[in-house]
Formats: C-alpha cells, sequence, structure tokens
C-alpha cells in the first residue's frame, strides 16, 4: 500500500456521505461580540443570540418563549361567557388568561434569587405558589436577621461548633432561628385563640370544620405574611396581592419546629392545621384554569404537587422545569415533562422544556427577559 494513498477501508468509515440538509434545519451560532450590537446587551437580546447556540443555552431560549406565551394568552371577554364558565383569571380588561402556577424550594429563598421571586409576586405576576417549608420560614427569617455568604468548603463541626448552620455557600447563624421563634410564638398564640374562640361558637367541631378560622397551611402562610409586614418579604406580598402559597409540608422545616414546642404549652386545644381544605384549594384553582402554566424552580414535593393539580384538568398548556436533577434513578425531581404527559399532568401538545441548571444562574436571566422586560404598571 502506499503511503500517500487513503485505506479505502478507513475512507469508507470516515467519510460516510451525508443526506441532502432539509430546509428547516437551523445553522448553530452565537454571540459575536466583535459587532457593535453585542456591547452592553439588553437582556432579551442576549437570549435570542443564545437560542441557537445550543445545549442548556437553546434551552433557556425555549424557556423564555414559553414564559412569553403563557403571559401573553388571552382567551374570551367575561361578557361573552355563560356565568357557570366564569371561573379562572381574567386580565383588566376581562380577557380570560393563564394561571401561572410557581414552584420554589428553600434554597432559592436562602439565596439572593429571593429578590427576584418577590418581584414576581408584588406585580402579581404569578396566581399561586407552592413553596417548601424552608421557602416559607426563610422568607420571614430575613426580615428579623440576615443571611451571610460562606464557602462550600466550611467544615460542618467547625461551624456547628460556632453556631453556624450552612446552606451550600450560606450562613445561617442560629440566632436567627431563636429571633424566629420570639417573632412567631405570639402570632401562633393568636391563632390559637382565635380557633378556641371560632370552636365555642360553633357549638361542635363538625360545624368548625371549614369556617373562617379553620386554620390551613395557606392560611397560617397568609397570616405571616400579614405580620411580618415588610415588603422585602414574598410572604408579605402575597398575602397583599391575594396570591395563596400552599405548603403541604409545612412542618418540614423550622415551623414544625415551633409548631411542636406550642404544642407542649398550656391550653384546652392545640392548634390544627387543615391539609385537605388546601387540596380542594388548589385543585379547583386548577379546574377552573381557562389555561395553566407550571414555573417550576427545583424539585421534590413542590414540583409534584403543581404538577399533580394539573392533573385535575387533564394537564397543563405550559410547562418550564429547571433544576439539575437527572432522570437515571426514576425520579420526579429529575423526570422530563414528557414523563409527566404520560400521567395526563401536561397536556400532549403542550409548550414544555426541562432546563438543566442551576435555577440561581439562569432564572434570573430569564426574568429580565420576560416578565421584568418592561417596567410594570403600578397598581
Amino acid at each position: 500500500m502506499s503511503d500517500n494513498k487513503k485505506p479505502e477501508l478507513a475512507n469508507e468509515s470516515v467519510f460516510v456521505p451525508s443526506i441532502p440538509v432539509p430546509d428547516d434545519f437551523v445553522e448553530v451560532s452565537g454571540i459575536d461580540y466583535s459587532k457593535d450590537s453585542a456591547y452592553n446587551m439588553r437582556a432579551t437580546d442576549m437570549i435570542d443570540s443564545m437560542r441557537t447556540m445550543g445545549f442548556q443555552a437553546s434551552s433557556l431560549g425555549k424557556a423564555c418563549d414559553i414564559i412569553q406565551d403563557m403571559r401573553s394568552w388571552r382567551g374570551q371577554h367575561i361578557d361573552s361567557l355563560p356565568e357557570h364558565e366564569r371561573g379562572g383569571e381574567f386580565d383588566s380588561e376581562g380577557f380570560q388568561k393563564t394561571t401561572i402556577f410557581m414552584g420554589f424550594t428553600s434554597n432559592l429563598i436562602s439565596s439572593g434569587l429571593r429578590d427576584t421571586l418577590r418581584y414576581l409576586v408584588q406585580h402579581k405576576m404569578v396566581s399561586a405558589i407552592v413553596a417548601s417549608a424552608g421557602g416559607v420560614e426563610e422568607d420571614l427569617i430575613k426580615c428579623l436577621a440576615p443571611t451571610y455568604m460562606g464557602e462550600f468548603s466550611l467544615p460542618g463541626k467547625g461551624l456547628r461548633d460556632q453556631g453556624m448552620n450552612r446552606i451550600g455557600n450560606l450562613l445561617v447563624p442560629n440566632d436567627n432561628y431563636c429571633k424566629f421563634e420570639e417573632w412567631i410564638v405570639p402570632v401562633l398564640e393568636k391563632c390559637l385563640e382565635e380557633q378556641e374562640e371560632a370552636m365555642k361558637v360553633a357549638g361542635s367541631e363538625g360545624m368548625y370544620a371549614g369556617s373562617a378560622a379553620c386554620w390551613t397551611p395557606s392560611k397560617l402562610i397568609d397570616r405571616l405574611g400579614k405580620e411580618i409586614n415588610d415588603e422585602s418579604s414574598v410572604l408579605y406580598w402575597a398575602h397583599k396581592n391575594k396570591i395563596p402559597i400552599f405548603s403541604p409540608a409545612l412542618t418540614d422545616g423550622s415551623i414544625g419546629d415551633m409548631l411542636f414546642f406550642h404544642t407542649f404549652k398550656a391550653s384546652p386545644q392545640q392548634f390544627r392545621l387543615d391539609i385537605v381544605e388546601d387540596i380542594r384549594k388548589i385543585n379547583s384553582m386548577s379546574m377552573e384554569a381557562s389555561h395553566a402554566g407550571m414555573i417550576i424552580l427545583g424539585g421534590g414535593l413542590i414540583k409534584h404537587h403543581i404538577c399533580n393539580a394539573c392533573l385535575m384538568r387533564n394537564g397543563a398548556d405550559y410547562a418550564v422545569y429547571i433544576n439539575t436533577g437527572q432522570e437515571f434513578d426514576g425520579s420526579d425531581a429529575g423526570a422530563r415533562p414528557d414523563e409527566a404527559v404520560s400521567w395526563g399532568k401536561i397536556k400532549a401538545d403542550a409548550s414544555s422544556v426541562k432546563l438543566y441548571a442551576d435555577v440561581s444562574v439562569v432564572f434570573p436571566l430569564i426574568v429580565a427577559a420576560t416578565f421584568a422586560a418592561e417596567r410594570p404598571q403600578q397598581s
């Protein structure tokens, strides 16, 4: 064989002929910083340039498109609907709009992403929230004392000896939880007094169930938002704007500790929370929605609770998942939207995407390119 002649077998293996490139193929391209338009880019322009970059950059662009679609969808005017079909949400002009369910895990409230989430609630850009217990209490605790920057590598034993709790590369002094206990105990006492008074008036537990003083996790969270009375708080704005925050595992955190300690206080009754009334409430919101959208930041309970609510209406119309979970272990956290389609939690023809990324990195970009692309009108 001549040294300057390509081996026939290797040549055939390497240079397999391509089919003609289909007309609908999109060429991969990114941000060309040599162009004047790339300097000091707006978030919307940056996302536009990332759509054809590939990998998670393209998924980021798709997430923004889906969120814009769920925000801009409009249905019939309320006057054209029979009275029994006037459920769900309507815009300021009376047209049907998407009911947007947002879920987030506690670590996101612990981080500086809390300010982004508060912005969405402050300006009524979401309809309902599902949060973990930490997602509720960390918001309140931050109103009482700050969380600090640390390092992922800080050793647990040394931090324990110093009374410091580590959340990734964040630090929360134990004193913050002491301040939280001092603040929340009087609120719980007042709630218990109202519960006992309502039971006396009702005369029987059967009449008490479903009454205004029958506390549910969402009612308690609303009350906490009212009592904290701090504009930096997500809960405060949720209370002010009547956006329900559901937390079916509210006892799984410091609030649970406070409720546990509270059971040892002398009282003829213990404080009760009714989770059944809350599941009826979130499922009813889903069933009444003209269109339903999900923005799920993280995984676990908050993800499944929203998806399961959307099952009650035969699936969501839009879904954006953002987390780093993988599907190989069969976890719901790692599952892609198509798995939820098989359960009827997302419609087969829905617009959906899973963005494999750290929420603290990509969600500020998403909000800047969608919800905050224009200054919101003052309500």
